[in-house]
């Protein structure tokens, strides 16, 4: 009877529970779908349920945002399972190694991640209401942990803008302006990076907070939010082909139980989706993808609407979508994907467990020597991964040799690294590090290759064989007292660190000098790009060596103390083959010309990565602005240049170049300085085919298409290690090239480039585009007058990842003079 009693007080007060906490619509004051939520606001209704239904729900403030705005957690479950949190997620962990017991289903829903659709954040306080109201039951098995939006800054910025354009009462005319935002929409972030692209990266400050949440709990199910084209019907699961072939059968299996559970409801209410078409299960770096590698069951589910739809629209089939339709689809398929968690709670765990066993896979290990910068930057991104690793011990390995592509060996050293797939996150290894992932199908939604050996510039095997290393402490790299007599201090020119050295030297005005030539001095030999310091240089700056000591101990910079210019081979320091380093103004153009992606890559790299001055120059006023007073510019690339760049920009660009500016020009803008009046680079052309064209049948029109296309593969490029451009590199440099536009060489000028040898080491190149990029530039430079032009075809800062390519930019804002 007692038992009774307490069973029945208990769901008295749930049920009072229930009836007292407020909908979004009462708390807000009006009703969900009607007005776009500002974050704020949306934070507060997260704070009054945790407040309110204090047992249930738990808050967590595990970030701020470049522009200070918090990133939330909301962690959901009945009252018994909220009080023992702490203990079903150790045992939910446990499964990582085989021994876990848990009885739970620990389901991630993420939304916002594109602050422009922004469905997703109000579809999620519908969500979290329904659950600790109207859906409680679904809680007695199962922890759902809400991130409401990823993307605070961006969500921000397009709730904002429409506010300020949309028509009183909204537009449903899909030509009005609230329907078309500027260059800058909101779907990225502060630096206009691409949230769902970082997954693996972790670039951004929002996703490596979130990280260190997310390997906490390690979910059994994941879901990122989305928006797509507002003429499309509702995507959800199972993916589409391709799938890289870690994927399980089970978490094939399981997408397809869900899928089925979704298509239940939406048939029931009439409305429209599709399935298994081009959302992919490949890169590993989306919010569907990366958790798929550790174990989830990872999916996209993509709503109609997106930026363009605002609170409604007609789409272009005459009906009208509205935000409350679009709240309505993402909560129905939120709620379906927390109700099948449930109903499988067994399954998900013995799956789970099943996913964490030792995995019998081709490489067991990898073993990576080169740049200590480089490596050094590795590590870091394994530490957030949670990927262990060791140190080598002297042994010789062979295997896959990632530089030439054949069997090799590579000799260890203390220094070199060791990481193994016999770990956790051993599949997650696999992928990231696997010189080519299997592509099932060509056709698919991102980049198809993204090794770290390539992407790391590492010379680097992968072995069959286990193989073992030492493990051993970070020591800091600290310099003895240095001597103020000292006649110079030498370092060396090969990775991030160095540029970050040199760039805060400049800036407290220490005068740096480059060597053009290899040189020998006191037995030791410094390449190509090798800094000097001299006391001569720096004799009115105080504290000189206090501050160089400083910003080397910092950078991880060991200084080599000379009491000579006089050097046994190669030039003194007095020759003109050593040259001083000029602290260069740059600017970047921004606006409409330039894709904001590119030119976010520009302004993070410089801001957070070199930590250097950036004058932001818009499209809109650039022509009323003095060049003179910049040394360098840089034109991102994008799809706009054809109408910026006319003949008379055209000949203001020249003019300034000739008078000693620097053009670097990046991907798609270099197309707009080709022509009978423009600079030197013109495009290459493939040869035609003199053959007949065949008749193709318009379904496999889109395949055939693929045979011009380079999907994100990478090549092995052939460099002029001898130019200042290509300084710190050696005769062989892998690029990531997003697709088939040529330039013929330079005359002079060309750095690095692709020969004959046109099959990318990884990845995907249809058999038309290897034909034109064949003998095609990738890096050079240009002179023209007193100035240059640096021609960048291929993006050396795509996504802030492709870490080997970064010195070849800083290589062209201070070594290219």
């Amino acid at each position: 009877m007692k038992r009774l009693l307490a069973v029945l007080s208990l769901i008295i007060t749930l049920s009072l529970s229930a009836q007292e906490l407020k909908s979004p619509s009462e708390f807000l004051g009006y009703e969900l779908g009607t007005r776009f939520t500002r974050h704020h606001r949306v934070v507060d209704y997260y704070q009054y349920l945790s407040e309110a239904a204090k047992d249930r729900v738990q808050l967590n403030e595990y970030g701020k945002t470049n522009e200070n705005r918090p990133l939330l957690l909301a962690y959901i479950s009945s009252v018994a399972n909220m009080e023992k949190l702490e203990a079903i997620r150790e045992e939910h962990l446990k499964s990582t190694s085989g021994t876990g017991k848990s009885t739970k289903a620990i389901v991630w829903l993420s939304y916002n991640v594109h602050g422009n659709e922004s469905v997703s954040t109000e579809a999620s306080m519908q969500t979290i209401y329904a659950l600790l109201t109207s859906k409680q039951s679904y809680l007695e098995n199962t922890i759902v942990i809400i991130d409401p939006c990823i993307n605070p800054d961006g969500r921000d910025r397009y709730v904002n803008w429409y506010n300020q354009y949309k028509n009183t009462p909204n537009q449903l005319n899909p030509e009005s302006k609230e329907h078309h935002e500027g260059w800058w929409s909101g779907r990225s972030n502060h630096y206009m990076f691409d949230l769902n692209r970082d997954w693996a990266w972790l670039t951004q400050i929002e996703s490596r907070q979130r990280l260190r949440y997310y390997n906490k709990w390690l979910p059994h199910i994941h879901v990122d939010f989305h928006e797509q084209s507002m003429d499309s019907p509702y995507y959800f699961a199972p993916a589409s082909e391709p799938f890289h072939e870690v994927i399980t059968d089970f978490q094939r299996d399981f997408q397809e139980t869900i899928g089925k559970n979704h298509a239940k409801y939406f048939d029931a209410n009439g409305w429209f989706y599709f399935t298994k078409e081009r959302f992919d299960l490949f890169y590993p770096s989306y919010g569907d993808t990366y958790p798929t590698y550790n174990g989830a069951i990872g999916m996209t589910y993509e709503q109609g609407g997106g930026g363009r739809a605002g609170l409604g629209v007609i789409t272009s089939n005459g009906d009208t979508l509205t935000l409350k339709d679009r709240i309505a689809h993402h909560y129905t398929t939120g709620m379906s994907t927390v109700e099948v968690a449930a109903n499988n709670v067994t399954r998900l765990n013995e799956e789970y467990q099943k996913f964490y066993q030792p995995k019998n896979y081709k490489y067991k290990s990898y073993i990576l020597k080169g740049s200590e910068d480089n490596l050094r930057t590795l590590t870091q991104l394994l530490n957030e991964h949670e990927v262990s690793y060791s140190y080598g011990t002297g042994a010789t390995v062979k295997g896959f040799k990632y530089k030439n592509g054949k069997s090799g060996s590579l000799k260890t050293s203390a220094k070199s690294i060791i990481v193994s797939t016999n770990q956790t996150r051993g599949t997650l290894v696999k992928v990231l590090f696997e010189p080519n992932a299997k592509l099932s199908d060509s056709l698919t939604y991102d980049i198809t290759a993204w090794s770290l050996p390539y992407a790391y510039g590492l010379d680097a095997i992968a072995s069959e064989s286990l193989i073992s290393g030492t493990s051993k402490a970070e020591t800091p790299v600290k310099n003895e007292v240095l001597n103020t007599n000292t006649y110079a201090f030498l370092t060396d020119w090969d990775g991030m660190d160095d540029a970050r050295f040199l760039a805060e030297l400049l800036q407290k005005r220490i005068r740096v000098r480059q060597a053009q030539k290899p040189f020998t001095l006191a037995g030791k030999r410094h390449e190509r790009g090798s800094l000097i310091i001299t006391k001569s240089d720096n004799d009115n700056k105080a504290e000189f060596t206090k501050i160089l000591s400083e910003v080397a101990d910092k950078h991880h910079k060991l200084l080599t103390a000379v009491n000579t210019g006089f050097v046994d081979e190669g030039k003194d320091f007095g020759s003109g083959y050593v040259q001083m380093i000029p602290a260069v103004k740059v600017a970047v153009l921004a606006g409409k010309p330039t894709s904001t992606l590119r030119f976010g890559e520009i302004w993070h790299f410089f801001e957070q990565q070199l930590h250097y001055p950036l004058t932001v120059l818009d499209e809109n006023y650039i022509s009323r602005v003095d060049l003179s007073n910049y040394d360098v510019l840089i034109l991102p690339g994008g799809k706009g240049y054809e109408s910026f760049i006319d003949e008379n920009t055209l000949s203001q660009l020249k003019e300034w170049v000739s008078n000693g500016g620097r053009l670097i020009a990046m991907g798609q803008s270099i197309a707009s300085l080709d022509g009978e009046n423009g600079f030197d680079i013109s495009a290459r052309e493939k040869e035609k085919d003199s053959t007949a064209k065949l008749v193709e049948p318009y379904e496999t029109l889109q395949r055939e298409k693929m045979k011009n296309e380079i999907t994100g593969a990478i090549y092995k490029t052939r460099v002029d290690y001898t130019h200042p451009l290509a300084f710190g590199y050696d005769n062989t440099y892998f690029s990531l090239k997003l697709g088939n536009d040529s330039y013929d060489y330079l005359e002079g000028g060309t750095v690095a480039y692709i020969s004959d040898d046109t099959m990318p080491v990884a990845g995907f190149a249809g058999s038309e585009a290897q034909k034109k990029v064949s003998r095609s530039l990738v890096f050079g430079v240009e002179k023209h007058g007193n100035g240059q032009v640096v021609y960048m075809v291929d993006n050396p800062l795509f996504r802030g990842f492709w870490e080997n390519g970064k010195l070849f930019f800083v290589n062209a804002l201070f070594m290219a003079n």
